[in-house]
């Protein structure tokens, strides 16, 4: 990692990928996935990340330290982390990875404790276990951690790739090897299509089958995953920042600059916000930051445990707070590695510290701010909601538009069409399932999910909104 004494960190954006996990499905289509579970080696990756970022960002004697937050002598402070956590397509693994990080960042203490009013000491269960609040991030509930799945316009984004001469070009070249597969991928359709589940496969059995892995031909695997990035690159990137192929980041901006301009506010707590999400996102803003382009960072699928960190850092004469992109691909590399980005309105050669401002000025155009926004990009018109959200915009757009008569008529009209208008929608929330009474998000501590008891509006602005409160 670059280091920089003119400058110190204020604030980090942590994205990790999940660890290890057991083998799944998802549709090359849609990329629709099936559950699957954490093994204990994908926790305890998630655990050495969490404590490697410790050593580096919660250590006072450390040059990276974050300025302000309570460092590894302290307990965790709940006002200054915000902990997000996709909980879609890979049922509980990330969530589950979270949880592994977070106990690396915040293990147990003995300093988790409390004296009764008797004298008597109590520690929290495990030795002083430090209990981190996690949102669970349900997709249907909110599409900032996971747009790609139920976005039409990104299937077909998918399919006029695989139409492509290019995917026809490559999969020509890759006939014979996809021919010689077919005997060690038990009945699975071995076609270009389908690389991303022949790959998972294979590198699953090849961690956790000795049989498998003994029997795989030498190159095989390193093979598959070649095809694999190639594939996953080609369909989780696009020629421009608004670009559809982008989507699996553009709907994480918001949280994203949400979390920056927070930290570089110095009345604001935050000093760390981390999301723990699936390896889509990362080929997405590797290609929006232009560190892929720039032939920096190879345009991968990123390995099990892998992380992001845009360091926010403060100058020290004062200037304006600038963003650091630094990298570290899971066990491959022993820490972080800092990486220039290239986008509109500044490249390379401006140094690898961007300008909060020039960094979300880049950004803004590109995000899906809202539910309702998500529905319009994705040509959704029933899925998370989009049918009673499309509804209300439409009938809004139409009060507005034919307001034609007097002033007092338009105000009785304009108030009971208002009315009306609220009762429908809430007629058809209640119908789908989007109102609910007695249950709300879950956020996961540890091993469990807690309910807290109130009355939940599903909202057309996804959850980021709510951190600024």
């Amino acid at each position: 990692m670059a280091t920089n004494f003119e400058s110190n960190v204020i604030g980090v954006v942590v994205l990790a990928r999940h660890g290890d996990r057991q083998g799944f499905y998802q549709d090359p289509e849609t990329y629709t996935a099936s559950s699957t579970v954490i093994t204990p080696l994908g926790e305890q990756q998630e655990f050495q990340l969490g404590w490697l970022l410790r050593s580096i960002y919660l250590n006072a004697s450390a040059p990276t330290y974050i300025q302000g937050i309570a460092n590894s002598s302290s307990l965790f402070q709940p006002n200054q982390v915000i902990v997000r956590a996709d909980a879609g397509g890979e049922g509980g693994v990330i969530v589950d990875s979270a949880i592994a990080l977070t106990q690396g960042l915040w293990p147990a203490t003995p300093k988790a404790s409390t004296q009764l009013a008797n004298g008597t000491n109590v520690t929290s269960p495990l030795e002083g276990y430090q209990y981190v609040p996690i949102e669970s991030v349900e997709p249907n509930e909110d599409v900032s951690l996971e747009g790609f799945t139920s976005c039409n316009t990104f299937d077909d984004h998918t399919e006029t790739f695989y139409k492509s001469s290019a995917f026809q070009g490559k999969a020509s070249q890759a006939a014979q090897f996809l021919t010689d597969l077919k005997p060690y991928m038990d009945g699975r359709p071995v076609t270009l299509e389908n690389m991303w589940n022949i790959f998972d496969y294979m590198n699953v059995q090849s961690i956790h089958n000795a049989t498998f892995a003994n029997a795989l031909p030498a190159g095989y695997l390193a093979q598959a995953r070649d095809l694999a990035n190639w594939h996953e690159y080609g369909v989780f990137s696009d020629n421009s920042m608004t670009g559809i192929g982008n989507i699996a980041f553009r709907t994480m901006i918001p949280s994203v600059l949400n979390a920056v301009q927070r930290i570089a506010n110095a009345s604001d707590p935050l000093k760390l916000h981390y999301s723990a999400i699936a390896y889509k996102p990362f080929l997405s803003l590797f290609n929006m930051t232009g560190v892929a382009a720039g032939g920096g960072l190879p345009p991968t699928i990123v390995n099990y445990a892998a992380s992001v960190v845009l360091e926010v850092r403060q100058p020290a004469d004062g200037s304006e707070p600038v963003v650091r992109f630094n990298f570290k691909n899971g066990t491959d590399d022993a820490t972080f590695r800092t990486y220039s980005m290239n986008i509109p309105g500044w490249f390379s050669s401006g140094g690898i510290d961007m300008p909060v401002s020039t960094f979300i000025n880049a950004f803004q155009p590109a995000a899906v701010n809202t539910t309702l926004d998500w529905c319009n990009v994705c040509g959704q018109t029933q899925a998370r909601g989009c049918a009673a959200l499309l509804r209300v915009s439409d009938q809004t757009i139409f009060l507005a538009q034919h307001d034609k008569i007097s002033p007092v008529g338009a105000g009785f009209l304009g108030a009971g069409f208002t009315v009306a208008v609220f009762g429908a929608a809430l007629a058809v929330l209640l119908f789908l399932g989007y109102l609910t009474f007695g249950k709300g998000k879950r956020a996961a501590s540890r091993k469990g999910v807690e309910n807290h008891d109130h009355v939940e509006l599903q909202s057309s602005t996804n959850s980021i909104t709510k951190e600024s409160a």
